[in-house]
């Protein structure tokens, strides 16, 4: 489906980037909430994303660039803002455009942490990749567009006003934080919908237990090889010798 889903302001099937540049320019339209991430250091346990792009490949750069130590940060780069809260070593962020309100992006993050630390707890200090992805990448979804909707504005004023004072997080430029030859560029394809997120998952999940698979044949291979060559080393030390002389009938 050739779409782009605009949470906040509920339009679909937009045609091309241009149309999605009209809107901009519209100081009274700001732009939705595009990618959402939960994970701990730079294992991932759930996401969401409304658009196309490469949003796991540059999520990974910049969450290996974040101290395990509680902070609240907003990194820039170019036209788009990396939201994120860090707590008990578990990172919660979000990518939106940079005229989108800080504000609501750390009342997304606020209400997000609340939610997953009442479901999971202790739990995510553990986790496995993914684990929570299938169950909380709705909740995902349904906080994204919760709080891109302008009518939500109202509803998630209380939030918002929980949120500490902006004027406490810092702004950086991602770049300056970047390793030397490293490169870093968000490419974000807004005239095709998301392909639900959970067939990247299977996917892999698929590839890994295609792989096991051909490792337990291997080992499955090696022990009967081994058990072959063992009974035939009993048999010819009971039958006198490797040509079974005591067994085998002239």
């Amino acid at each position: 489906m050739n779409s782009c889903i605009l949470a906040r302001y509920n339009i679909c099937a937009c045609e091309n980037i241009r149309q999605i540049i009209e809107l901009k320019k519209n100081p009274a339209v700001a732009m939705a909430i595009l990618f959402a991430v939960v994970a701990r250091g730079t294992t991932i346990l759930a996401k969401h994303a409304w658009c196309g792009g490469n949003f796991l490949e540059v999520t990974e750069q910049i969450l290996a660039k974040i101290p395990s130590e509680n902070n609240k940060l907003t990194y820039s780069h170019g036209s788009y803002l990396f939201h994120y809260i860090c707590h008990d070593r578990i990172i919660y962020l979000c990518i939106t455009d940079d005229d989108f309100e800080r504000s609501r992006a750390f009342g997304f993050l606020s209400e997000v942490k609340k939610r997953f630390q009442t479901t999971y707890g202790s739990r995510a200090q553990t986790a496995l990749p993914y684990a929570m992805n299938s169950e909380f990448s709705s909740t995902l979804a349904a906080q994204m567009k919760h709080h891109s909707d302008p009518r939500g504005t109202d509803r998630v004023t209380e939030t918002q006003m929980q949120v500490d004072d902006l004027k406490g997080i810092m702004v950086r430029d991602i770049d300056l934080v970047a390793q030397r030859g490293e490169k870093l560029e968000l490419l974000i394809d807004k005239t095709e919908s998301l392909v639900d997120s959970s067939v990247t998952f299977k996917t892999t999940s698929r590839n890994l237990a295609r792989a096991m698979c051909m490792k337990n044949l291997k080992l499955t291979v090696v022990v009967v090889l081994v058990a072959l060559v063992i009974l035939y080393i009993i048999v010819s030390a009971s039958c006198g010798g490797l040509s079974w002389p005591s067994c085998v009938k002239k």
